[in-house]
């Protein structure tokens, strides 16, 4: 709808009925910018829609704004060129309004049309004689222009009962005419509003706060009931989103006192460390447990720390033994080449901490698996010395059961029992499986 100052400007060009309709069509451009242009008719066709809203000559100027607006243009091109037509073949209207639309229409001589225009509406009612007009029944009008009036849309059965935005005073004579002042215009509230005083008022009310269409009911349906989910159906789910936030205290903190610690296990993944650098990490570690999550190691890199460093290797794993961390770093370890230093890191964590079950039997599965898949023999029987002593030392220590890898173990002994150790391994098992 258009503001206040819109309409009150409306308003002032629909009761210019003194000034010529050439004066009107200047005013109309200078008030409002094109782009208001549509709305401005539509308030417009409100208006004219409700025969008592506006008097003979306001209306007039109505119906020169919607034509002459448009003019410009293509003849068809108004959007509302129907309601032009349909209110010219209306036979139920005024007759000076009709021949006026005529006029507008191009329908009467075109010299009679132009010397119209530069009459004003109140001189047009004052010297207007119906019978030098003739009226164009509805269906020649209409079939004349019947190529340029757009079918109008279906309309549904709930129209015929929309309440009008304007009614009449019923306690008016049923004779008076529609367009005397006293004239009732319900506003938003109920409240009404009566008299030539107020009209104005009324109507530019009307324009702001009341809808095209009046008050029309509601059309209530109840919502139609659900399907069942047939078997072969995805069913809809609604995934419940309470994540629980989780706060990261490594946050912001001041990592500048770990660089040096940084700086040495990047060395240590290279080569070993000499005695004073070792120990001013294992000391650092010491001192703050928390820079094992700062020193740059990750689970990728443990390898290469674990055989130039095995001793740095063992601290930073068993510092990070509670983290959420730890199954990777074990499971790099388990899966890396058997060596001395790996089974040194081992021993060494399996001595401090416990370590899961599954990890050291997989650990020894695989030393055995190495063992037994080495080519040359000089190795091969330096890695079965090896892992003999490593075994021993898990069983003295009560760190395996060893009946839980007897079959396996013992298997391993007897293949390799021309090496001592693994006599001596052979033997100890027998005694344990004697007691």
């Amino acid at each position: 709808m258009i503001s206040f100052q819109d309409s009150s400007a409306l308003l002032v060009i629909l009761k210019s009925d003194q000034r010529t309709f050439d004066e009107i069509a200047g005013d109309f451009t200078s008030r409002f910018p094109r782009e208001m242009h549509f709305k401005v008719c539509c308030s417009a066709v409100l208006l004219l829609e409700d025969k008592m809203l506006l008097r003979p000559s306001q209306r007039l100027i109505a119906f020169f704004i919607l034509y002459n607006t448009y003019s410009w243009q293509q003849f068809s091109s108004n959007p509302f060129i129907s309601f032009i037509i349909n209110s010219a073949s209306d036979d139920a209207a005024n007759k000076a309004e009709r021949a006026f639309i005529l006029q507008l229409l191009g329908s009467a001589d075109a010299g009679t049309s132009k010397e119209v225009l530069k009459q004003s509406a109140a001189d047009f009612l004052k010297g207007f004689d119906p019978a030098s007009h003739v009226f164009i029944p509805r269906e020649q009008l209409q079939k004349q222009y019947c190529d340029k009036v757009h079918s109008e849309s279906y309309a549904s059965a709930f129209r015929s009962a929309v309440v009008k935005n304007a009614i009449p005073d019923p306690d008016l004579p049923r004779g008076c005419d529609p367009n005397s002042p006293e004239l009732e215009i319900l506003l938003p509230g109920g409240k009404p509003r009566i008299g030539s005083g107020d009209r104005d008022e009324a109507v530019s009310g009307l324009l702001q706060n009341l809808s095209l269409e009046g008050l029309d009911p509601q059309w209530i349906r109840l919502a139609p009931p659900r399907l069942p989910v047939l078997d072969g159906e995805l069913m809809w789910l609604n995934p419940d989103n309470n994540h629980e936030l989780m706060w990261d205290y490594g946050m912001c903190a001041d990592t500048s006192r770990g660089a040096a610690v940084r700086d040495l296990i990047s060395k240590a993944l290279k080569g070993p460390l000499a005695p004073a650098q070792q120990e001013q990490v294992l000391v650092e570690l010491a001192n703050d447990p928390k820079l094992v999550y700062h020193c740059g190691l990750t689970p990728r890199k443990l390898p290469e720390l674990v055989e130039h460093n095995p001793l740095i290797a063992v601290e930073i794993l068993i510092k990070l033994m509670n983290s959420a961390e730890i199954s990777e770093y074990l499971t790099v370890l388990v899966n890396m080449d058997m060596s001395l230093h790996s089974m040194e890191v081992v021993n060494r964590l399996t001595t401090a901490v416990d370590l899961p079950t599954e990890f050291v039997h997989m650990y020894i599965t695989n030393c055995i698996s190495s063992c037994e898949n080495i080519k040359d023999k000089y190795m091969q029987n330096r890695l079965v010395r090896l892992v003999c002593v490593f075994l021993q030392s898990l069983i003295r220590n009560k760190i395996i059961n060893v009946h839980d890898l007897f079959i396996e173990v013992q298997a391993f002994c007897i293949e390799f029992s021309r090496i001592r150790e693994a006599a001596g391994l052979f033997r100890l098992l027998k005694s344990l499986e004697q007691q």
